[in-house]
Parts: C-alpha cells; structure tokens; sequence
C-alpha cells in the first residue's frame, strides 16, 4: 500500500504537468482543428530560457532567494515563448488555414524540428542542471514520502489550470473564443476578430508552456533541448485521452494518464517478473493512446460527432 500511494503521489504530479501541456493542445485544436505539434518545444525552450535566464541573474550578483529567483527566470521566458507562439502561428499557420488538413500537419512536424534544432545550436546538445532554488523538504503521509516541489507543482498548475478555465468561461475573450471554436464564420458576422482570437490562443497556450517547462524542469532537475518531444506526444495523449478540443477533458486526461504511467511503473518490474523495468514506463502512455483511439476516439469527455451526408 506504501509504494501505491508513493506512485499515485507521483502520478498526480506528473500529471498536472501533462494536464497543463495538454491545454496547449487542446485549445489549438478546439479552434482551429489542428494538432500544434511544436507546442512541446515551446514547453522545453520554456525551460531552457528559464534556466539561462536564473544562471545570468545568479552570474550578475542579483541577490534574490531562490524561488524569487525562479520567478524572474519564469517572467524572462514567458513573454519570449509568448512572442514565439504569435509568431509560429502568424508565419507558420495562418497561410495554411483553408489548405488541405495535411498541409499544416506536416508545417507543425517541421517547426517542431526547427525549434529543436535552434535549441541545439544556442544550447548545444547537453542536459543543463535545473538550478536548485526550490524547496525540497519532504513529508509522510500515509506512509508515502511527498515533497515542498511536488506540492508546489501539484497547487500551482491547478491554480493556472483554475484560471484558465475561468478565462474561458467568464471573460470577454473567452467567449470569443468559444464562439470562434463553434463556428468561425458566425462569430466574425457577430464582430469578432477571429485573427485576433487564434492568435490570442497560441499565445496563451505558448505561456501555459512555458510555465510547464519549469515545471518539468524542476521536477527531474534538468532539461535539454530535445526534451520536448516526448513529453509533447505524452500532453498529446493526455489531451486525447481526455477528449481533444475539450478543456476539463485536458485536465482529466493529463492527471489520469499521470497517474496510469506512474503507478504502471511501479509494478511493471513485478508483473513481468524483472524483464521490464520502470525505465520502460512510457509504453503505457502509447498503450493508452492506442486504446482511446480504438475504443473511444472522442476521448473520455469528447462529444461523439455525428459525420454530415
């Protein structure tokens, strides 16, 4: 019982991270109907701009503690992952936005490769360490072993998560935007500027990553520049588990597919009798993607669409 409650703990921390990367995804493709697969590197260029951005403020004699410290490095890379969203979208997909489905599929897989490599030439192709400013003291309960930082990433993604939610639902540009997700062309005869309100939309989903790049950052204590792969296909996952273009869908599918992968993990090793061990969690992630897929392609909250004649 001790070690399910240690993985459940893990799992709901790593998957408040999926949840607030599958956000991300799940807003681009409730508006605009398109996968953003570059949205993992926005998570991981987050993260390296963060870690830059504490080790010259560390560098330069700012005396400042550390989780003050963090913060700056956050406000440093939120505005330029911000910038970097609007631009992708201006550039990359809004030229695209009545060509053939597969056209901005394939433009998402090559931005995501040339963020990557942008990464590798400004960072090189080495981990960098994820400063360690944050508190670490841990906790019993119930036997389990929890942290200062597990608590901190579990409170704070929710409060985003909150916050976005309640953006959506109860602000001027939220409405916008779930006006433009139903149907574009009725929303600009209502005077909605939908340029605007898609753009809005990478920007916001860009800082939501870049929030859970220092997260992941914090959480495994480093980061690198082809960090956003993997973890972008996991949000991905969590976003469809949950049902894709579906916000609490997001946030459900990220902290259940967190909790599958972790508590899988942890038995893993016992179930195939040591031929497997927990290295080898991200099978499950793709076991449930696959599922999903098979079984309930609308995802655990997604509306079942009926396809017109």
């Amino acid at each position: 019982m001790d070690i399910f409650i240690q993985q459940l703990i893990n799992g709901l921390v790593v998957g408040s991270i999926y949840a607030l990367i599958a956000l991300g995804y799940t807003m681009v493709y409730g508006i605009l109907q398109l996968i953003n697969f570059a949205h993992g590197e926005i998570v991981m260029m987050g993260a390296m701009i963060t870690i830059s951005a504490v080790s010259i403020l560390s560098g330069s004699g700012v005396n400042l503690p550390g989780p003050l410290l963090v913060v700056a490095g956050l406000l440093v890379s939120i505005p330029i992952t911000m910038l970097l969203g609007f631009t992708i979208e201006r550039v990359a997909y809004r030229p695209l936005r009545k060509a053939p489905r597969l056209a901005p599929l394939i433009t998402a897989i090559g931005i995501s490769i040339v963020l990557q490599q942008v990464a590798v030439l400004i960072w090189k192709n080495n981990p960098r360490s994820f400063p360690d400013l944050l508190p670490h003291a841990s906790h019993d309960f119930m036997g389990a072993v929890i942290t200062d930082l597990q608590i901190l990433i579990v409170v704070l993604a929710l409060v985003v998560m909150g916050g976005l939610l309640i953006m959506v639902e109860k602000t001027k540009l939220g409405r916008a935007m779930r006006a433009v997700s139903m149907n574009q062309s009725v929303a600009s005869l209502m005077g909605v500027n939908i340029n605007y309100v898609i753009s809005m939309t990478f920007v916001i989903g860009s800082a939501l990553g870049a929030v859970a790049g220092v997260m992941v950052g914090a959480n495994y204590g480093l980061a690198y520049p082809t960090m956003g792969f993997m973890i972008g296909l996991k949000a991905f996952t969590a976003a469809v588990l949950g049902g894709i273009g579906n916000l609490a869908g997001a946030v459900a599918g990220g902290l259940l597919l967190g909790i599958i992968e972790s508590v899988g993990a942890g038995y893993l090793g016992p179930i195939t009798g040591g031929v497997l061990g927990s290295h080898y969690q991200d099978i499950f992630a793709f076991m449930v993607l696959i599922l999903v897929l098979v079984f309930r392609p609308s995802g655990l909250l997604g509306e079942r669409v009926a396809e017109r004649a």
